[in-house]
């Protein structure tokens, strides 16, 4: 077949599959609501896990603080160059000494992308006498990143730390240097990893941990730090991922670190090299947001809170979920069975997006809901029961996943 004909039959196939995936287009109501079409919709499939995206009072605070007249360049909607040439606008150097303050860590390093960070990161560390072990639900990002690299590249078992030392023990002595990644939050199931195990593992062998806080940062922890704040691990991981994309809503991601490390991956790490720098106006806002998220512990709580009740209320309904986190997978089992549970939640004006492979493994297609502090339980209480509906309504098919 000639390459059009290959990619039209690779698509018929995803559509028949319930895979086919297009973009939708919306537009922002306020924190609880997007709008589609002409329809207003609870908004359960952002990330903006702290509702600061939509903190009015906040955003203003910070438009209000720019005077047009005035000489200075932090407004600045383009940097056009990469950080190495002219693109370093003094606000990065604020940022990261701010981070590295956050975290009590001697220095950090921001970045353009979450996805840079994590296909930069371990391809500029590793090189093909070393080894990377990963677990196997980490995300996209961070596989790709493994496979870039030079290295060999092994997946241990989802949080099977059994598992992991059985692999550090078999490559003990045969290889230069080994690196453990992992989440600390799992963008999928909304389950979390035990960080002080894994520092365990990473002192007896001598590994080099690395820690995406991607879906932690700004959710967990007494000033935001993360998982890494709530285990007390911080000053044992060797680089702490961290995204400005997600709970702290602007742009970029970063990761803390000794300064060794952060002037090693200044000159070798592809992706920040060659990658146009942030503009200084995001640089401020993050910085903005960053200080101002310290002090979020009740919407960090809210978060917790309603995370819980509504993972208990969909298990008491019947429902399969999992995880322990602001992250609520319902786990449906089949994609047609989580492509019909969305738009039957749509109908009822709940956006929560289908996931289906290859996102999460086979026969595991679910919807993810992605709540946030500015909910309120009145605005998600009729889902367990919806979707209990639809569950009775499918009884004798392999549609909705029952717990065990």
């Amino acid at each position: 077949m000639s390459l059009r004909e290959r990619m039209m039959a690779e698509l018929d196939a995803l559509k028949s599959a319930d895979r086919f995936r297009a973009l939708g287009e919306f537009g922002r109501r306020d924190g609880r609501k997007v709008r589609s079409g002409e329809r207003l919709l609870c908004n359960l499939s952002s990330n903006d896990y702290l509702g600061i995206g939509d903190d009015r009072e906040l955003r203003n605070a910070y438009l209000s603080s720019f005077d047009p007249c005035s000489a200075t360049d932090s407004f600045n909607l383009t940097s056009s160059s990469s950080r190495l040439l002219t693109g370093n606008h003094r606000l990065y150097g604020e940022l990261e000494e701010r981070l590295a303050a956050l975290y009590g860590r001697e220095a950090a390093l921001v970045f353009s992308s979450g996805y840079h960070a994590n296909t930069g990161v371990l391809p500029a560390l590793s090189g093909r006498h070393d080894l990377i072990l990963c677990d196997r639900l980490n995300h996209a990002s961070i596989i790709d990143g493994c496979r870039i690299a030079d290295a060999a590249f092994m997946r241990y078992r989802h949080l099977d730390y059994r598992h992991l030392e059985e692999l550090l023990e078999a490559a003990r002595g045969r290889y230069r240097q080994i690196f453990i990644v992992t989440e600390s939050v799992f963008s999928m199931d909304g389950d979390c990893a035990d960080l002080r195990t894994l520092c365990e593992l990473r002192d007896r062998y001598g590994a080099f941990l690395i820690v995406d806080e991607a879906h932690g940062a700004g959710a967990f922890g007494r000033t935001g730090q993360g998982l890494c704040e709530v285990s007390a691990t911080t000053g044992s991981i060797d680089i702490v991922v961290g995204t400005f994309g997600k709970a702290f809503a602007s742009l970029g991601a970063y990761a803390v670190m000794d300064g060794l490390v952060r002037d090693y991956l200044v000159n070798t790490m592809r992706t920040l090299i060659f990658t146009t720098a942030l503009p200084p106006v995001v640089l401020g806002w993050s910085l903005l947001v960053l200080e101002k998220q310290r002090a979020m512990g009740p919407r960090r709580e809210r978060l917790r809170s309603l995370a819980e009740r509504l993972r208990g209320k969909l298990e008491r309904n019947g429902l399969q979920t999992a995880g322990e986190s602001h992250i609520v997978p319902v786990i449906t089992g089949s994609n047609e069975s989580a492509v019909r549970a969305a738009a039957l939640l749509l109908e009822e004006g709940f956006l929560a997006l289908p996931v289906r492979p290859p996102t999460v493994p086979e026969n595991t297609a679910r919807l993810r809901i992605s709540l946030r502090a500015d909910l309120a339980w009145e605005d998600i209480a009729a889902i367990p029961e919806i979707l209990h509906q639809a569950m009775v309504k499918s009884s004798g098919t392999k549609n909705f996943s029952r717990l065990s």
